[in-house]
């Protein structure tokens, strides 16, 4: 929702298509404004791949975005990002970090955490560290901009990633989830600024 000279207007959002719109219209609504995004471009047969950007740092301030759907909480903070692999050489776990943390090791001990599920949690000891993130624009003209590599080299790239992936988490009928995960100290943070910023309710 937003604000426009005094009266508020609805907007409404996510995944919208002819059908949702043609349902709204036939119930009757107060909806002002529509915003499409992925249908607008994309139908059914063909489809897309659905994401959004999301700030993690203001002016150098780690940002949290907060929802009742944990989906869709955010992951504050500058990231570094790393692949770790096992010891038949397939891919165990993603795992990120904050910027300033140390990188893991090969042959040392890290604790690899789910963002949000405190349960969910494992030690792994990796036999190859690749890093993931690159960054090829600081977004700043006075910091130097790499340009990126031909569209056949990155998708050449990404044919290999999924070849060293493990079969299971690549089969069609029920494949094993790919277990992306967080760093013991960013787990830590994510909870804290969750807590700072999360609205207290009073009850009387």
């Amino acid at each position: 929702m937003f604000l426009d000279f005094g009266r508020t207007s609805i907007t409404a959002s996510n995944d919208l298509n002819e059908e949702t719109l043609d349902a709204l219209n036939k119930q009757g609504h107060e909806v002002d404004a529509y915003g499409i995004g992925t249908y607008l471009v994309t139908c059914y047969a063909q489809a897309a791949l659905g994401c959004v950007f999301k700030l993690v740092e203001i002016n150098n301030q780690p940002r949290i975005k907060l929802s009742e759907d944990v989906s869709k909480v955010s992951i504050p903070c500058k990231k570094r990002s790393y692949r770790l692999y096992g010891r038949e050489g397939y891919p165990l776990v993603d795992i990120m970090t904050g910027e300033n943390e140390p990188s893991p090791k090969v042959g040392e001990r890290i604790l690899c955490r789910h963002p949000f599920n405190e349960s969910k949690r494992a030690y792994v000891v990796p036999q190859q560290v690749e890093e993931l993130l690159k960054c090829y624009w600081p977004g700043s003209s006075d910091k130097p901009r790499e340009d990126l590599p031909p569209l056949k080299d990155i998708r050449d790239r990404c044919i290999k990633q999924l070849e060293r992936m493990r079969p299971d988490h690549m089969r069609r009928l029920n494949p094993t989830p790919y277990k992306v995960s967080v760093s013991a100290k960013l787990y830590d943070f994510i909870h804290f600024l969750w807590l700072n910023e999360a609205p207290v309710g009073e009850l009387q």
